[in-house]
């Protein structure tokens, strides 16, 4: 349990650092939880780590409970602890055992949260929006296809929740794996519940063609779908935007109706984070999954190079020894991924994490992890693929915010949430919740922040926050809210690529 000192928090009680809440000045006194008073030597910027005791050279440092690191010197009483006198303790790849953590318990959802307003689509599932997706099969299509969205839009609001398009680069000149990334993703976005309807344009001469494309499409969402290739129409702004009137005036005939929680996908992603995101926003998108689990939902985890340093807390909460293997599995593939690129497995944090108090990889990674809250991981998924089994669920993507934000909702989210404390405007094709670390943030950046996780620093408890945000989520599931990126009409995806363009 964090305990607050004055302008510090502690983690936990082993842990050797605490964390500045505010800019300290050299000489400034700090009371530590045991009454000792210690005198900071260092400027130390907010979020950042304050040695508590002496540290030898080569000793790990603990935060979390867990080690961050190896001490490059011996660290004082009151230093900075950073980059300067710290490094990773993380190297090569390692061998896993399973050893299962003790049972979860579920957390009860209060009633009136337990349901929210969605659109039962006519295979069971349920939508949160109900949008019209232009989705094309290469990029040499964007620009009609932007050009379709934005008339269409228009031209059809109040229909419809709106008509929305998502460029991207792909799809021509690819080979392989990622010809094979590129449609599977593609399809799995066409399959997506919010999304009642969805043109699919392709341009006639790419790899991904529309015929080997619609292959990938289940007979069972056939109703939904449309396709048009460019190059065999006359005028093929007339076509779409015919065909895209058929997708609007079969989509406006579903409403909205009570659905049970247990119905919702959330994603789980972090991006710009800071020495706070492991303390407020992370726990708390974690105390959201476990909320959303216990009610039946499902929770999809990503950012694999994010769980490097951190792995063995997820791997002891798989479900069963197979699941184990995969996530193993995963994990060594996405080392190798780096290996193969001749690149450092742990060349990571980034410098707007260093900047914001995150030293190591394995300090970034045990914040990261807390996103999946405490649940046992059900299934573990490759790129692109669709979430199966309700629960906590890790899909194969990496760190990168468009392309793990892309995945998670090809998997199936409805809604991602997305802690940060540097900030970002980006929104990906569902809508995006932002959750800022800290205060500071959440005021300066009204128009891309949602909601303020800072509050835990100041007097909030977990519950209480927890609810609080799980009441804007059902909200924004029923449609009584928008996130800011949605009011903004930022909307992006972005697809992995690893292999040879043409």
């Amino acid at each position: 349990m964090n305990t607050i000192i004055k302008d510090c928090i502690t983690i936990q009680k082993q842990d050797d650092v605490v964390i500045a809440l505010r800019d300290v000045s050299p000489g400034e006194l700090i009371m530590l939880e045991n009454g000792t008073i210690l005198s900071v030597s260092d400027p130390v910027p907010r979020g950042h780590k304050i040695a508590v005791h002496e540290i030898a050279p080569d000793q790990d440092v603990m935060k979390y409970g867990f080690s961050i690191g190896k001490a490059k010197e011996r660290i004082q009483p009151g230093q900075w602890i950073h980059t300067h006198n710290l490094r990773t303790g993380l190297s090569g790849t390692l061998d896993y055992r399973y050893e299962p953590t003790p049972t979860w318990m579920p957390t009860i959802v209060p009633e009136h949260l337990q349901t929210f307003e969605g659109y039962v689509r006519e295979n069971g599932e349920v939508g949160i929006r109900n949008e019209i997706w232009i989705i094309n099969t290469v990029g040499c299509i964007n620009k009609v296809c932007e050009a379709l969205a934005r008339i269409a839009h228009a031209d059809m609001q109040g229909r419809v929740e709106g008509v929305y398009h998502f460029p991207h680069p792909f799809g021509c000149s690819q080979l392989g794996d990622d010809l094979e990334y590129t449609k599977q993703l593609l399809a799995s976005l066409v399959l997506h519940p919010n999304a009642a309807g969805v043109l699919v344009i392709g341009l006639g001469c790419e790899n991904n063609q529309i015929e080997q494309f619609a292959e990938a499409i289940p007979s069972e969402y056939a109703h939904k779908v449309r396709y048009l290739k460019a190059q065999e129409e006359d005028d093929e702004m007339e076509v779409g935007l015919n065909l895209l009137e058929e997708l609007v005036m079969q989509a406006e005939q579903v409403q909205r109706k009570p659905v049970p929680l247990s119905k919702l996908k959330i994603g789980l992603k972090c991006g710009g984070s800071d020495g706070l995101s492991g303390i407020t926003a992370n726990p708390l998108v974690g105390s959201i999954a476990d909320l959303i689990v216990s009610a039946g939902g499902t929770a999809i985890l990503t950012e694999v190079p994010e769980m490097f340093g951190a792995e063995t807390i997820l791997m002891n909460r798989a479900q069963t020894p197979q699941v184990f293997d995969e996530l193993v599995e995963l994990i060594n593939g996405f080392k190798q991924y780096f290996v193969n690129h001749g690149q450092n497995i742990y060349e990571n944090p980034s410098p707007g994490n260093k900047a914001g108090g995150i030293t190591t990889l394995e300090e970034k990674s045990l914040g990261c992890t807390q996103k999946g809250g405490h649940s046992q991981v059900m299934d573990v998924l490759r790129y692109g693929m669709r979430v199966q089994q309700s629960g906590l669920n890790i899909i194969e993507a990496p760190g990168n915010d468009l392309v793990s934000v892309t995945a998670l909702s090809a998997a199936g989210a409805h809604i991602v949430l997305f802690t940060t404390g540097r900030g970002t405007p980006f929104g990906g094709p569902v809508p995006t919740l932002k959750i800022a670390t800290q205060s500071d943030l959440a005021y300066r950046k009204k128009h891309w922040i949602d909601y303020n996780a800072g509050q835990l620093l100041e007097g909030k408890t977990m519950e209480e926050v927890s609810l609080d945000l799980l009441t804007s989520i059902v909200d924004i599931a029923s449609g009584r809210q928008q996130t800011n990126s949605e009011k903004h009409g930022f909307r992006e995806i972005a697809i992995f690529k690893d292999g040879v363009i043409l």
